[in-house]
């Protein structure tokens, strides 16, 4: 089985993001970017299976700015075999990268697509289920387990009020949820080892793909500040104050 992981470099989970002055987008300058906290489970599941002698070849590619070669040299020191950097300046609509994707995924005789459910810099979570579409492949998504059995996967769904349990022949794509497992930290003699390992530069232009933008931001705003709690002295009090004050029930 040839596993193909997605990853994409975002603003660093610790940091907070600060809105451009012009309300364009996040200010992205000077500050820490790491791979996408979902996608790095994508690549420790794609290593597991590679360990177990599931997975053939591990490939991971990235769409983005020369930078992302950082980004896939990461996924290449925690076990990755090769990468492919996709070289662009534009922030890419999900679309848009679903394309470029369907494309790598054919290129590269892919069985099997894993990546993060969504990115947490635009939330979106839509490239999966397109890539899918455009693949006409099934999909496994928000996976909590996945097993290969019978030459297919078995995935354990996050779902509303509980798990669903399917079933899916290959090739599918599978998007990771976060407990799935638990990324590993690269060592330093596979950080070093990662420094030699291939990675193939393209450009969307190579695959032929239409990026053009669909759609148009109006302005990006900083979420309302919240407002401090209170302390009340008993559960009755709380009540009260729910059903008299907040109305909730």
């Amino acid at each position: 089985m040839k596993v193909l992981v997605p990853v994409k470099r975002v603003l660093d989970y610790n940091v907070k993001a600060r809105v451009k002055s012009d309300q364009s987008g996040v200010d992205l300058s000077n500050v820490k970017m790491s791979m996408n906290p979902f996608d790095e489970i994508s690549v420790e599941q794609a290593v597991r299976m590679q360990e177990a002698g599931t997975a053939t070849e591990t490939v991971v590619v990235s769409i983005g700015p020369a930078k992302a070669q950082e980004t896939i040299r990461t996924a290449l020191a925690m076990g990755i075999e090769r990468g492919v950097h996709i070289t662009t300046d534009e922030d890419l609509e999900p679309l848009a990268v679903a394309k470029i994707l369907k494309q790598v995924a054919e290129a590269e005789g892919s069985d099997l697509i894993i990546l993060g459910k969504q990115a947490i810099d635009n939330d979106y979570g839509a490239t999966g289920s397109m890539l899918a579409a455009l693949l006409d492949w099934p999909q496994g998504t928000f996976a909590n387990t996945v097993e290969a059995k019978d030459g297919g996967l078995v995935v354990v769904r996050e779902v509303d009020g509980g798990l669903q349990t399917v079933k899916t022949e290959l090739p599918a794509v599978v998007t990771t949820d976060l407990r799935l497992n638990e990324p590993r930290y690269a060592s330093l003699p596979n950080i070093m080892k990662a420094k030699k390992k291939p990675i193939e530069a393209k450009t969307p232009a190579d695959y032929g793909v239409d990026t053009a933008p669909r759609l148009t931001t109006i302005k990006v705003t900083e979420p309302p500040k919240r407002e401090a709690g209170i302390k009340v002295e008993d559960v009755a009090t709380l009540v009260d104050k729910l059903k008299n004050e907040a109305g909730v029930i």
